[in-house]
């Protein structure tokens, strides 16, 4: 199966033009297994391209490449390595419509998401131009008097990022801008369900000034054994993943074997809160942005609904009526609102989690049910009365499913949203500022949209408390993260 030259006719681009090879030291190449792996379009099921299926000696390649690169890169004035990755977020500034349609095209999301990814994703890249001048060291004198203490970061070495399919440019500025700007080379592995982007940017790296060897990009269709392999290749000292928590904690024994350093951003399952005394209409604002950005499809998404007693009504009524209101179609039409789930998989699992929540009680007020068409659509649903142990509650939803249970107390609330072994965001709405901070305090999560229903900034930093991570992204913590820490001794 292709896809139907109508629907590329649109693009600014052609799809053809996108490297398919694997990024190897500066070259593209076809691979040791000669294999390639198809890429589909969630909107209809078709088959876009075809990229390079890398082996486990293709990975040493791009680790040796990476380790080679080294020295020379971490070497580099700091100036010189912000102005190329300034330089990085320039051409994705002016690319950023034939990106846009590229990841609508390989993910599925409404084009309108895609271009808030595009800006957020370049937006990684002059954050950290500004960071990699600012690395700056300390100098103390030792309590005793004996010495003074010198502290200086320094980079930590050969990195592999892995990263999903759900935001396929911004998962991997976010780990190649800070990686790049402390110093340190990388083998960057994306999902094979959306490698189009990663291959598109890595040209643009390239073009931007990146030297051969210092960023190198694998596709392959075994992760496990492929990044497993290069966890233990003595040359890799940094492993940074954004992916599932049950991946995640394999990722972390494998690491344990050669001490690897482990940036770990792993799933979540937000609450979304929303007391009596909250404005409605800003908590509905708030709702709609926290549960439908990227369709549902990413790890801050808004998960589990409480509401408080007094509004459960209004609010479970007026969020259903703009959920039912979106318009869902394939994600690269500009009218879409609502794009479809990247696979079959994706609709099946939600279709389960919306028939135990009606079974256990819980009401459907919008949608709740598969969409019979072409692709992988599941519409924006809206359940009320959903019980508190429902599967929906203890699950990432990963989908447009808000589910809605009510609440009495502030005590009750607080209680239900730490009642996850997730802690990577939450949401909580109310006009009240003392119990707005005095709740953010209690709740277990590493991020808080206070009277917001978006958090995510290149300048904060980012990452989640429990079994949703280990460490931070973005900030001046995300530059941190591949710098190793030194201390000199000396008397003068």
């Amino acid at each position: 199966m292709t896809i139907d030259p109508k629907i590329t006719a649109k693009f600014s681009f052609n799809v053809a033009s996108v490297p398919t090879g694997l990024f190897i030291g500066g070259k593209w190449v076809p691979g040791s297994t000669g294999k390639r792996l198809d890429v589909i379009d969630p909107s209809t099921g078709a088959v876009i391209a075809a990229v390079a299926d890398a082996s486990v000696e293709d990975a040493f390649q791009a680790v040796k490449a990476a380790h080679e690169a080294g020295p020379a890169w971490a070497s580099t004035a700091p100036r010189k390595r912000s102005e190329i990755l300034r330089r990085c977020f320039e051409l994705m500034i002016e690319r950023k419509d034939m990106l846009a349609e590229l990841i609508s095209l390989e993910n599925g999301k409404a084009l309108s998401d895609a271009h808030g990814e595009v800006a957020y994703a370049a937006e990684f890249f002059r954050w950290f131009s500004e960071e990699a001048v600012r690395l700056n060291g300390e100098v103390s004198t030792a309590p005793s008097g004996a010495n003074k203490i010198l502290v200086q970061h320094q980079p930590i070495g050969v990195a592999v990022l892995v990263t999903p399919w759900n935001f396929p440019a911004a998962m991997a500025t976010r780990k190649i801008g800070p990686a790049l700007a402390a110093g340190c080379t990388c083998v960057l592995k994306p999902a094979s369900e959306t490698p189009l982007t990663a291959y598109a940017l890595a040209a643009l790296y390239a073009e931007a000034g990146v030297p051969d060897g210092v960023v190198n990009v694998i596709t392959t269709s075994r992760s496990g054994a492929t990044v497993s392999a290069m966890l233990h290749d003595p040359r890799v000292r940094k492993l940074s993943f954004t992916g599932s928590t049950d991946v995640g904690r394999k990722l972390l024994h494998e690491a344990a074997d050669t001490i690897i350093s482990c940036s770990m951003e792993l799933g979540g399952n937000a609450p979304f809160i929303v007391f009596d005394d909250a404005d409605l209409d800003a908590a509905i604002e708030g709702a709609m942005v926290a549960k439908m950005r990227n369709g549902g499809e990413a790890c801050t998404a808004a998960n589990r609904f409480y509401v408080q007693k007094g509004i459960a009504e209004a609010f479970s009524a007026k969020l259903a009526e703009r959920m039912s209101a979106l318009r869902v179609g394939p994600g690269y039409d500009g009218a879409t609102q609502c794009g479809p789930l990247i696979n079959q998989s994706a609709v099946d699992r939600i279709s389960a989690l919306v028939t135990d929540a009606t079974r256990r009680g819980a009401r459907v007020l919008a949608g709740g049910q598969p969409m019979k068409q072409d692709g992988f659509f599941f519409p924006p649903t809206v359940i009320s009365g959903v019980a508190r142990d429902a599967e929906i509650n203890r699950e990432e939803i990963f989908g447009p499913v808000a589910a809605i249970t009510v609440f009495e107390t502030e005590d009750e609330a607080v209680s239900a949203a730490n009642d996850t072994e997730y802690g990577l965001i939450a949401y909580l709405f109310t006009a009240d500022l003392g119990r707005g901070l005095r709740v953010s305090e209690r709740l277990e999560a590493g991020m808080i949209g206070l009277n917001r229903g978006l958090a995510s900034d290149p300048a904060a930093p980012f990452g989640g408390v429990k079994q949703s991570g280990l460490g931070r992204e973005g900030a001046h913590h995300g530059i941190m993260e591949f710098c190793e820490t030194k201390y000199i001794a000396v008397t003068w």
